[in-house]
C-alpha cells in the first residue's frame, strides 16, 4: 500500500486530481529532454491536453506501474522492463514497439586527458567508475554486458559507485565525483563542455527503448494519439535532434 501511495506521488505532479484531458507518461530517465520538447509540441496542437512526465529507472516505474500508478504510457530505456509490464498484463496488446535507439559511451571529466579506453580503468588513476545499478537501470545492465564480454565486470566490481539512474551517473562524472562513468551517448551529449567520451562501447545487443499504452481502466483516452505523435515523423524530428536513432 506504501509502494503504491509513493508512486501516485511521484506521477502526479502538479495537480492534485487527474482529469480527462492529461495524459500521464513514465518514461525512462534518458528520455527527459526529448521527451519534454516532443510535449510542448504535442501540447501546442493539442490545447485541450495536458503531458504529465515521471522520469525515472525503467525498473523503479515498472514497479509503480505494477503497484497500481495511473499511467497511460510507458517508455523503457531496455526490454527487461517492458517484458516485465507486458506479463504482469499492463500494456496494451499490439501498442508495443521499438521507437528510439542510443549508445552507451564511458566518460570521464573534462580535466581527464589520461584515460583513452575502457582498458585503462584497471589502471591506479581510477578509484571510482559510476554507472547505474544493474538491477533497476538499464544502463547500468548494459554497462554490465559490456564489461563482461571483456572480463572486466569482476576485476573493476569493487570501484564501483551505483546510481538510481543515468542522469545522477551522468551528474557524478559532472561534479568530478568519481573518475569515470557509464552513460548513454544522448546524455553525455547534453554536457559536451563538461565531461569528455572516452569510447563508444560494443555491446552484445542493440540499445533500443520499447514504448506502449498501459492497459488499466481509466487510461487517457487522449493517451494513444500522443503515443502516435512520439512516433510520427515530428516525434521522431526531436529524438533525432537529441540524439537517438530510429530502432
Amino acid at each position: 500500500m506504501w509502494n503504491r501511495c509513493l508512486a501516485m506521488a511521484l506521477l502526479v505532479l502538479a495537480p492534485l486530481g487527474v482529469h480527462a484531458n492529461e495524459i500521464l507518461v513514465a518514461a525512462a530517465a534518458s528520455l527527459t529532454n526529448a521527451f519534454r520538447e516532443i510535449a510542448a509540441s504535442y501540447e501546442a496542437g493539442h490545447p485541450q491536453d495536458r503531458v504529465i512526465f515521471s522520469f525515472a529507472a525503467s525498473d523503479i516505474l515498472q514497479r509503480q506501474i505494477v503497484n497500481g500508478a495511473p499511467v497511460d504510457i510507458f517508455a523503457s530505456a531496455d526490454a527487461v522492463a517492458m517484458e516485465k509490464a507486458e506479463q504482469a498484463g499492463l500494456i496494451e496488446q499490439g501498442s508495443r514497439q521499438d521507437f528510439a535507439r542510443n549508445s552507451l559511451v564511458l566518460i570521464v571529466p573534462i580535466e581527464d586527458d589520461g584515460t583513452a579506453s575502457v582498458a585503462d580503468l584497471s589502471g591506479p588513476a581510477t578509484r571510482r567508475i559510476a554507472l547505474g545499478n544493474p538491477a533497476s537501470v538499464p544502463a547500468g545492465r548494459y554497462a554490465r554486458a559490456a564489461l563482461q564480454q571483456t572480463d572486466q565486470w569482476d576485476t573493476l566490481s569493487d570501484r564501483f559507485i551505483l546510481g538510481q539512474n543515468v542522469r545522477q551517473v551522468l551528474d557524478y562524472v559532472v561534479r568530478a565525483e568519481v573518475d569515470a562513468g557509464f552513460v548513454f551517448g544522448t546524455d553525455a551529449a547534453l554536457v559536451a563542455d563538461r565531461v569528455r567520451v572516452v569510447q563508444t562501447l560494443a555491446l552484445p545487443q542493440e540499445i533500443l527503448y520499447p514504448i506502449g499504452l498501459v492497459a488499466r481502466h481509466g487510461r487517457s483516452p487522449q493517451a494513444a494519439a500522443l503515443l502516435d505523435y512520439i512516433r510520427s515523423p515530428a516525434g521522431r524530428a526531436v529524438l533525432e535532434r537529441h540524439g537517438f536513432g530510429a530502432p
